[in-house]
């Protein structure tokens, strides 16, 4: 009688998973936008949305867990048979995979919430026994875990700001054919620039070679070296100033729509800026603004479950509270990142009545949107504008917001917009100010 063992087998598949690395291919299913509400009807877009948009629940975790170990090579391939339905020819053989499967994916989710990237909003479900199906119509699994919703932690957010930073610093860097005048990071004190004499209240810098050359020329080279306040000699540096931003996220349904996620890579884009902030710029701070119908602010841990929706593009609201943000923040630098795909079609008028027009550029929309970009300009906060689309009625309106904002205009895709906004931000926190 043949006797097969499997216990040491499992245990050695889930060891050669990098938590890390899954995490990183998680990143669009962990930070998927979906329609706010779920599937809704507009008389011009017709049915927006589907029922997977947006899903948090456990089981739709592990689908995605099962698709990146799939995508990376990491299952056996009696795993890959049982996901495609394929049998080998013995139920009870079959049934073992289907455990080791559940069990595999069950640990896995377990470890994530073990290591603080995620936490349940429940206890997990008991994977069914391996007389019953894990996947599939009828999988106990499914019907189990629908009803168990998982959330990123903090750690989760941070790593995965820290992986999108990572990935776009690649993307800019020396080897990146067709960047011009990027900044690269660096530790320890730069300097860039000759040596100067010390005067008081600068920062001992101290350039040591200058200083005890200044010393040998006054007394010569004797033991101990007679050292005074003129021979000190510092380093000069490039003055990096503290800044406020405030990333203006456009929200409106055509963000997802056309076949195209525009509003997921600008969660990326957030939370990279986030972290480059917070380890590089600790001085700076960095809020975020949605604008859609109307405008509000979202703490940058809800950042993550943020979802488009209503419809319209309301960017005068959006300017107007983050002018107030900034405003109430005393910097030296104060600054709109805005990311839009479309037209303004939406104001707040004096009642608090929302008017829209989504037929084209209405003129008193524009006339309003024009005025707060105007009190932006003469309140010193500088607006760029990344644009996700290139209609030439668009491209007039951008123009004419950098005209009044003296800001720049970025024309841009998914692909490129996180490079443009890294690039441009880190190149004006570096400008000598003289």
């Amino acid at each position: 009688m043949r006797i097969t063992t499997y216990s040491k087998y499992l245990p050695q598949l889930l060891d050669a998973i990098n938590l890390e690395e899954l995490l990183d291919q998680l990143s669009d299913f962990l930070l998927q936008s979906g329609f706010a509400g779920g599937p809704a009807y507009h008389p011009l877009w017709g049915e927006l949305g589907n029922e997977g948009d947006g899903d948090r629940s456990l089981d739709a975790l592990k689908q995605a867990i099962v698709q990146a170990l799939m995508e990376s090579g990491q299952l056996s391939p009696e795993m890959l048979d049982a996901l495609r339905g394929e049998s080998t020819g013995d139920e009870q053989r079959d049934a073992e995979i289907q455990q080791q499967l559940a069990d595999l994916i069950d640990q896995v989710v377990q470890r994530l919430v073990d290591k603080g990237y995620l936490n349940v909003s429940d206890a997990p479900p008991q994977m069914p026994s391996s007389q019953q199906q894990m996947f599939g119509p009828g999988g106990q699994a499914k019907s189990a875990a629908q009803n168990v919703e998982f959330n990123l932690t903090d750690r989760a957010l941070d790593f995965l700001g820290y992986r999108a930073l990572r990935h776009l610093l690649g993307s800019v860097g020396k080897s990146s054919f067709g960047a011009h005048d990027t900044s690269h990071l660096a530790t320890g004190v730069e300097a860039e620039a000759v040596s100067k004499p010390y005067e008081f209240g600068d920062t001992l810098n101290l350039d040591v070679p200058a200083t005890l050359t200044n010393a040998i020329a006054r007394n010569g080279l004797k033991v101990p070296m007679d050292l005074d306040y003129p021979d000190l000699m510092v380093h000069q540096s490039d003055y990096r100033s503290s800044a406020a931003t405030v990333l203006m996220l456009d929200c409106s349904h055509s963000m997802i729509l056309y076949g195209e996620d525009r509003f997921t890579p600008a969660k990326k884009v957030a939370l990279a800026l986030t972290h480059l902030i917070r380890t590089q710029f600790p001085g700076d701070s960095i809020r975020v603004v949605l604008f859609h119908d109307t405008a509000e602010e979202i703490p940058l841990a809800k950042l993550a479950r943020a979802q488009v929706g209503p419809y319209h593009t309301n960017t005068a609201e959006g300017l107007k509270l983050s002018r107030r943000i900034l405003l109430a923040q005393k910097k030296d630098m104060r600054q709109i990142i805005m990311i839009t795909d479309g037209k303004p079609s939406a104001i707040t008028q004096a009642n608090g009545h929302v008017y829209v027009n989504s037929m084209g550029l209405d003129p008193m929309i524009l006339k309003q949107t024009y005025r707060e970009v105007s009190i932006c300009k003469r309140s010193g906060i500088m607006i760029n504008t990344f644009m996700l689309a290139r209609e030439r009625a668009l491209v007039e309106f951008v123009k004419k917001v950098c005209e009044i904002a003296r800001g720049k205009a970025y024309f841009t895709n998914t692909m490129t917009l996180g490079q443009y906004i890294l690039m441009d931000f880190m190149r004006r926190k570096t400008r000598r100010v003289g």
